[in-house]
Protein backbone atom coordinates (compact mmCIF):
# COMPACT_ATOMS: atom_id res chain seq x y z
CA UNK A 1 0.00 0.00 0.00
CA UNK A 2 2.74 2.43 -0.89
CA UNK A 3 1.76 6.05 -1.39
CA UNK A 4 -1.09 5.99 1.09
CA UNK A 5 0.48 7.81 3.95
CA UNK A 6 0.04 11.31 5.29
CA UNK A 7 3.42 12.60 4.06
CA UNK A 8 2.68 11.48 0.50
CA UNK A 9 -0.61 13.38 0.48
CA UNK A 10 1.03 16.52 1.88
CA UNK A 11 3.87 16.27 -0.65
CA UNK A 12 1.51 16.07 -3.64
CA UNK A 13 -0.74 18.86 -2.38
CA UNK A 14 2.28 21.12 -1.74
CA UNK A 15 3.66 20.40 -5.21
CA UNK A 16 0.36 21.47 -6.79
CA UNK A 17 0.09 24.71 -4.80
CA UNK A 18 3.79 25.51 -5.39
CA UNK A 19 3.28 25.11 -9.16
CA UNK A 20 0.37 27.57 -9.08
CA UNK A 21 2.37 30.07 -7.01
CA UNK A 22 5.33 29.74 -9.34
CA UNK A 23 3.20 30.60 -12.36
CA UNK A 24 1.74 33.69 -10.62
CA UNK A 25 5.16 34.80 -9.35
CA UNK A 26 6.78 34.48 -12.77
CA UNK A 27 4.08 36.67 -14.33
CA UNK A 28 4.53 39.26 -11.59
CA UNK A 29 8.29 39.09 -12.01
CA UNK A 30 8.05 39.78 -15.74
CA UNK A 31 5.70 42.72 -15.21
CA UNK A 32 7.89 44.20 -12.48
CA UNK A 33 10.98 43.82 -14.67
CA UNK A 34 9.21 45.53 -17.57
CA UNK A 35 8.06 48.45 -15.41
CA UNK A 36 11.50 48.65 -13.79
CA UNK A 37 13.06 48.94 -17.23
CA UNK A 38 10.71 51.81 -18.10
CA UNK A 39 11.34 53.49 -14.72
CA UNK A 40 15.09 52.94 -14.74
CA UNK A 41 14.86 51.01 -11.47
CA UNK A 42 13.18 53.88 -9.56
CA UNK A 43 10.64 52.12 -7.31
CA UNK A 44 8.95 55.40 -6.36
CA UNK A 45 7.37 55.79 -9.81
CA UNK A 46 3.65 54.89 -9.82
CA UNK A 47 3.60 52.11 -12.44
CA UNK A 48 6.46 50.20 -10.85
CA UNK A 49 5.09 50.76 -7.35
CA UNK A 50 1.67 49.46 -8.47
CA UNK A 51 3.23 46.34 -10.01
CA UNK A 52 5.16 45.70 -6.79
CA UNK A 53 1.99 46.15 -4.70
CA UNK A 54 0.08 43.64 -6.87
CA UNK A 55 2.94 41.16 -6.37
CA UNK A 56 2.92 41.72 -2.61
CA UNK A 57 -0.84 41.09 -2.50
CA UNK A 58 -0.16 37.66 -4.01
CA UNK A 59 2.49 37.04 -1.31
CA UNK A 60 5.48 37.23 -3.64
CA UNK A 61 8.72 37.09 -1.60
CA UNK A 62 10.70 40.32 -1.20
CA UNK A 63 13.84 38.69 -2.67
CA UNK A 64 11.98 37.81 -5.89
CA UNK A 65 10.63 41.37 -6.17
CA UNK A 66 14.10 42.86 -5.70
CA UNK A 67 15.56 40.48 -8.30
CA UNK A 68 12.86 41.45 -10.80
CA UNK A 69 13.51 45.18 -10.22
CA UNK A 70 17.26 44.65 -10.66
CA UNK A 71 16.73 42.58 -13.81
CA UNK A 72 14.56 45.26 -15.36
CA UNK A 73 17.00 48.01 -14.41
CA UNK A 74 19.72 46.25 -16.40
CA UNK A 75 21.55 44.48 -13.57
CA UNK A 76 22.00 40.84 -14.52
CA UNK A 77 22.17 40.92 -18.28
CA UNK A 78 19.06 39.90 -20.21
CA UNK A 79 16.95 42.68 -21.65
CA UNK A 80 13.23 42.44 -20.99
CA UNK A 81 10.91 43.62 -23.73
CA UNK A 82 7.18 43.88 -24.26
CA UNK A 83 5.91 42.28 -27.48
CA UNK A 84 2.36 42.19 -28.85
CA UNK A 85 1.30 39.32 -31.12
CA UNK A 86 -1.77 39.39 -33.34
CA UNK A 87 -3.91 36.65 -34.75
CA UNK A 88 -7.39 35.27 -35.22
CA UNK A 89 -8.85 32.78 -32.77
CA UNK A 90 -11.74 30.33 -33.05
CA UNK A 91 -14.65 31.76 -35.02
CA UNK A 92 -12.41 34.34 -36.70
CA UNK A 93 -12.16 36.49 -33.57
CA UNK A 94 -9.36 39.08 -33.73
CA UNK A 95 -6.91 38.71 -30.84
CA UNK A 96 -4.04 40.73 -29.38
CA UNK A 97 -1.65 38.85 -27.09
CA UNK A 98 0.69 40.99 -24.97
CA UNK A 99 3.83 39.34 -23.65
CA UNK A 100 6.85 40.33 -21.61
CA UNK A 101 9.92 38.32 -22.50
CA UNK A 102 13.69 38.16 -22.31
CA UNK A 103 13.86 35.95 -25.41
CA UNK A 104 11.61 37.08 -28.25
CA UNK A 105 12.43 34.11 -30.49
CA UNK A 106 11.42 31.58 -27.84
CA UNK A 107 8.17 33.39 -27.02
CA UNK A 108 7.23 33.83 -30.70
CA UNK A 109 7.74 30.13 -31.40
CA UNK A 110 5.74 29.13 -28.30
CA UNK A 111 2.80 31.40 -29.25
CA UNK A 112 2.97 30.19 -32.88
CA UNK A 113 2.95 26.57 -31.63
CA UNK A 114 -0.16 27.22 -29.49
CA UNK A 115 -1.93 28.70 -32.52
CA UNK A 116 -0.91 25.88 -34.86
CA UNK A 117 -1.89 23.22 -32.31
CA UNK A 118 -5.39 24.72 -32.31
CA UNK A 119 -5.46 24.73 -36.14
CA UNK A 120 -5.00 28.51 -36.30
CA UNK A 121 -2.27 30.80 -37.58
CA UNK A 122 -0.51 33.65 -35.86
CA UNK A 123 -1.00 36.88 -37.82
CA UNK A 124 1.49 39.46 -38.99
CA UNK A 125 1.85 42.85 -37.28
CA UNK A 126 -1.20 44.97 -38.09
CA UNK A 127 -3.38 42.04 -39.15
CA UNK A 128 -5.69 42.24 -36.13
CA UNK A 129 -4.81 45.57 -34.51
CA UNK A 130 -7.30 47.40 -36.73
CA UNK A 131 -10.16 45.76 -34.78
CA UNK A 132 -9.14 47.43 -31.49
CA UNK A 133 -9.02 50.93 -30.05
CA UNK A 134 -6.35 51.69 -27.45
CA UNK A 135 -7.73 53.09 -24.20
CA UNK A 136 -5.84 55.78 -22.22
CA UNK A 137 -4.83 53.19 -19.60
CA UNK A 138 -3.03 51.11 -22.26
CA UNK A 139 -5.67 48.40 -22.61
CA UNK A 140 -7.50 47.60 -25.85
CA UNK A 141 -11.23 47.53 -26.53
CA UNK A 142 -12.85 46.01 -29.62
CA UNK A 143 -14.21 48.54 -32.11
CA UNK A 144 -16.98 46.22 -33.32
CA UNK A 145 -17.45 43.22 -30.99
CA UNK A 146 -18.41 39.91 -32.60
CA UNK A 147 -21.11 37.72 -31.06
CA UNK A 148 -20.23 34.05 -30.82
CA UNK A 149 -22.40 30.98 -30.44
CA UNK A 150 -21.94 28.80 -27.36
CA UNK A 151 -19.64 26.18 -28.90
CA UNK A 152 -17.35 28.77 -30.51
CA UNK A 153 -17.34 30.72 -27.23
CA UNK A 154 -16.22 27.61 -25.37
CA UNK A 155 -13.48 26.96 -27.95
CA UNK A 156 -12.30 30.55 -27.56
CA UNK A 157 -12.30 30.26 -23.75
CA UNK A 158 -10.23 27.04 -23.94
CA UNK A 159 -7.83 28.67 -26.41
CA UNK A 160 -7.39 31.72 -24.16
CA UNK A 161 -6.76 29.44 -21.18
CA UNK A 162 -4.04 27.63 -23.17
CA UNK A 163 -2.43 30.97 -24.07
CA UNK A 164 -2.55 32.10 -20.42
CA UNK A 165 -0.66 28.96 -19.40
CA UNK A 166 2.40 30.45 -21.14
CA UNK A 167 4.48 32.31 -18.53
CA UNK A 168 5.34 35.19 -20.88
CA UNK A 169 1.72 36.12 -21.71
CA UNK A 170 0.47 39.07 -19.65
CA UNK A 171 -2.77 40.19 -21.35
CA UNK A 172 -5.10 38.83 -24.02
CA UNK A 173 -7.65 41.01 -25.79
CA UNK A 174 -10.34 39.62 -28.10
CA UNK A 175 -12.94 41.20 -30.36
CA UNK A 176 -15.55 38.75 -29.04
CA UNK A 177 -18.63 40.17 -27.37
CA UNK A 178 -18.60 38.98 -23.75
CA UNK A 179 -22.11 38.57 -22.38
CA UNK A 180 -22.69 40.19 -19.03
CA UNK A 181 -23.66 37.77 -16.27
CA UNK A 182 -26.03 39.00 -13.57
Amino acid sequence: MSGHNKWSKIKHKKAATDAQKSKVFSKHSALIAMESRKAGGDTSLPNLAAAIERAKKDSMPKDNIERAVAKGAGVGGAAIEEVTYEGYGPGGVAMLIQTVTDNNNRTASEIRHIFSKAGLELGTPGSAAWAFAKAPDGSFTPITPIELDDTTGEKLADFIETLEDNDDVTNIYTAADTPETA
